[in-house]
């Protein structure tokens, strides 16, 4: 059953979840573990070739006004008379998007599942009393008739629409599920309801899409950007963030204990503006009303200088007060156990996510999360915007106080 909550209504509806069952994790090894994978029967996507060309096509997106709009009435109002529909709620960065735009007084509709969190570990209660100041109503943003039903019975409007959505695993299905399907329901119904605007937070890797979720995303993103063309009266922000500091996080208890830093060769493969969730959410936020960020493919990083995984592991022993220790682990390794399970997968197709995991590991150690320069075709700290205040040194100094609460990686845990 889904339940709609609101200042003055409850109501139920039927409702259908299903998430997936992939869970990577290695508590004591530098490597990664594969649990059970979902044996489902999985659904073909036609496969997206990442050719030079190509990738300046998605690189030159950012971060150039597209469309020319039209300006929406909804930005003359006050932010108490406008309405902002927010799927994602409960995720991570969505916790603190409802969080900020209820700070800011606009009115805010949440949706969230019966159960959120990670594992489903919130139930109805608690997902209230996080999401305090908004009007929660519970459905499923999978399935677009149950989430017409809730939100029409709701008797309001939208303005905007905020997605913060994003695939748990990063599983083949559940991305297309989750980043592609679930998104889109999202716009179909906020735009039955009145919505002119809508803000979608999105990735800074999707400008090389080698990875399900990736290109989940980015058909979401051109299918978004057309809307905009074919209505001149609807715009959009996308938001691609850099790395969140959550995600730099696994390690900070390991090397407090005295083991060594991980990191795939030189530590110099990939670099990052890592942002906090409060930084970002503000960004987000800013979306909603600022004219100077309508049509437009945002890439966006934390403040100060991108940040290497050896300078991050060096700036992590000398906050714990150690000697510098690491622990390298050649990239070849990561070829060799993504061949063998893409073999495997020929045999046993059900474990095709599996195979996808070791894929987005790979991608992780060797890309960069900054802005990709569409003439050079290299990623470039120097033209990856900033933004905030918070430092990668602040939030590992918080975890050694205070450990990783409410800072868990779940399913996407790789250290």
């Amino acid at each position: 059953m889904a339940l709609c909550y609101s200042s003055n209504l409850i109501t139920f509806h039927s409702a259908k979840h299903q998430s997936l069952a992939l869970s990577p994790s290695s508590e004591s090894s530098p490597f990664f573990r594969l649990f059970r994978v979902s044996t489902a029967p999985q659904k073909s996507y036609e496969p997206i070739k990442c050719s030079r060309e190509r990738l300046k096509l998605y690189a030159s997106l950012t971060p150039s006004q597209v469309v020319e709009p039209t300006p929406s009435t909804f930005r003359n109002k006050n932010p108490k008379d406008i309405n902002v529909l927010v799927v994602g709620s409960t995720g991570y960065i969505g916790k603190f998007v409802v969080k900020e735009l209820v700070k800011r007084g606009f009115n805010v509709i949440a949706i969230a599942r019966e159960r959120s969190g990670i594992k489903g570990s919130s139930d109805k209660n608690e997902t209230l009393a996080q999401l305090r100041g908004a009007n929660v109503c519970f459905s499923d943003v999978s399935n677009l008739d149950t989430l017409e039903s809730s939100l029409k019975s709701l008797g309001v409007s939208f303005d905007v629409v905020v997605s913060c959505l994003a695939s748990r695993s990063g599983g083949v299905k559940d991305s297309w599920k989750i980043d592609y399907e679930a998104t889109k329901n999202s716009l179909v119904a906020g735009r039955k309801l009145g919505a002119s605007h809508f803000v979608l937070l999105s990735a800074i890797c999707v400008q090389k899409p080698l990875l399900e979720f990736q290109r989940a995303k980015l058909k979401f993103e051109a299918e978004l950007m057309k809307e905009a063309e074919e209505d001149g009266g609807f715009t959009y922000s996308i938001v691609r963030p850099t790395a969140f500091f959550k995600s730099l996080g696994g390690q900070v208890e390991l090397v407090k204990d005295g083991k060594p830093y991980v990191m795939f060769g030189d530590g110099k493969l990939c670099a990052c503006k890592p942002m906090s969730e409060q930084d970002l959410a503000s960004f987000i936020v800013d979306c909603v009303l600022s004219e100077d960020k309508i049509n437009r493919i945002l890439p966006i990083g934390g403040p100060g200088k991108a940040l290497t995984p050896l300078e991050q592991g060096e700036l992590l022993f000398k906050l714990v007060g150690k000697e510098p220790k690491f622990f390298k682990v050649p990239i070849e390794v990561m070829d060799f156990a993504i061949g063998v399970l893409d073999f495997l997968v020929k045999i046993f197709p059900s474990l095709e996510d599996a195979a996808e995991f070791g894929k987005i590991g790979r991608y992780y150690a060797a890309e960069s999360m900054l802005l990709l320069d569409p003439e050079t075709g290299e990623y470039s700290a120097e033209k990856t915007p900033s933004y905030g205040n918070d430092t990668l040194e602040e939030f590992f100094a918080r975890v050694l106080r205070e450990g990783m609460a409410g800072q868990e990686l779940g399913e996407q845990t790789i250290f």
